[in-house]
C-alpha cells in the first residue's frame, strides 16, 4: 500500500501557491513541490490531490492508495463526490477519473500536525519561511 500526504498552500502577500506531495511506499521515500497558478488555499489542496494521482498513475498504477490530507473540504468532497463550489468542479472530474485506475483507493482527513512532511514541501516551493 502506498501512503500518500498532500498539502497545497497559498501565500495572499507574495501572490504565491504551491503544493507539496509526500509519498511512502515501504523503505522509499518520494517528495514532490511545485508552484502552481496562483488560486485560493482550497483550490491548491486539491491540485496536489489531482497531481498526486497522476504521479501514482506513472510510478504506481497496480498499488493500492491510501490518501491523507489535512484539508477536510477536499476529503468531503472526495468522499461524497460532491462539490458545491463549481470551481472545483474540474478537480473532481479528474481525481475520479485517475482514482478509478487504482485497484482501491481511499483518503482520509489528518490533522495539520500530522501532514507537517507534505506542509513544508509546498511552503519551501514559495520560499515561506
Amino acid at each position: 500500500m502506498i501512503e500518500v500526504y498532500t498539502d497545497g498552500s497559498t501565500n495572499e502577500i507574495t501572490q504565491c501557491s504551491s503544493i507539496g506531495i509526500y509519498i511512502k511506499n515501504g523503505h522509499e521515500h518520494n517528495e514532490f513541490s511545485s508552484t502552481i497558478p496562483y488560486c485560493s488555499n482550497h483550490e491548491a489542496e486539491f491540485y496536489a490531490v489531482q497531481k498526486a494521482l497522476e504521479i501514482c498513475v506513472e510510478k504506481y498504477p497496480d498499488d493500492i492508495l491510501s490518501f491523507r490530507t489535512d484539508s477536510q473540504i477536499v476529503v468531503d468532497a472526495i468522499d461524497k463526490n460532491y462539490v458545491k463550489n463549481k470551481q472545483f468542479e474540474t478537480y473532481m472530474k479528474n481525481i475520479n477519473n485517475l482514482s478509478q485506475t487504482f485497484p482501491l483507493f481511499f483518503i482520509k482527513w489528518i490533522a495539520s500536525n500530522q501532514n507537517t512532511h507534505a506542509d513544508q514541501l509546498a511552503k519551501k516551493a514559495c520560499k515561506e519561511p
